[in-house]
């Protein structure tokens, strides 16, 4: 089994939520990034060690949030050593609307992946995009790029879609699979 974790900021408790169903389907370790930025005593040695990193942030204001982009810079001294090279790398977001300008989150997230000389694994999901689609079903956003959910602003963590947390799940145990074919 590969080695994963799941690094990510939630600012509300929703991105918490799916981070935990990402981790959940990758049997991954959660390491979080607190209000200021910063990661726990032992996160960069959890993300040093892992064999594939999964990012995720929620989207404000069109990009990820400013305590993902502070870990994000401070990451550079792993790009400086390529100590990630090679690593594969996923993402996950939410916003308040339904698209909300979560691609731009995850081409943010893909970006920093590819600085780092990483492999990106998508979700490998279809769309749930037929006139019988459902608003819980897997994938109803229809990211192929990596796991989206939709949290109405109002909308407590309690209350997001299980099928945007199935979808969080599922993302998760793609991201694993392929993380162990190239783990050998």
């Amino acid at each position: 089994m590969a080695k994963i974790a799941v690094v990510f900021h939630s600012g509300y408790g929703h991105t918490l939520r799916m981070a935990q169903a990402v981790a959940e389907g990758a049997g991954a370790e959660l390491v979080a990034i607190d209000a200021d930025g910063n990661l726990p005593e032992d996160g960069w040695d959890t993300l040093n060690a892992s064999d594939a990193i999964i990012m995720g942030s929620p989207t404000y204001m069109g990009s990820v949030s400013w305590q993902f982009k502070k870990f994000a810079d401070a990451s550079s001294k792993a790009w400086f050593s390529q100590q990630w090279k090679d690593k594969v790398f996923a993402g996950f977001t939410n916003s308040a609307s339904m698209n909300g300008d979560k691609l731009s989150t995850l081409h943010y997230l893909f970006t920093l992946a590819m600085q780092h000389g990483g492999i990106w694994a998508g979700t490998g999901l279809m769309p749930s995009n037929s006139k019988a689609a459902q608003r819980n079903d897997v994938n109803y956003v229809g990211s192929f790029s990596g796991a989206m959910a939709q949290s109405p602003s109002d909308a407590s963590p309690a209350e997001m879609l299980p099928g945007d947390l199935e979808t969080a799940k599922l993302f998760g145990q793609r991201v694993a699979q392929v993380a162990t074919r190239f783990r050998g």
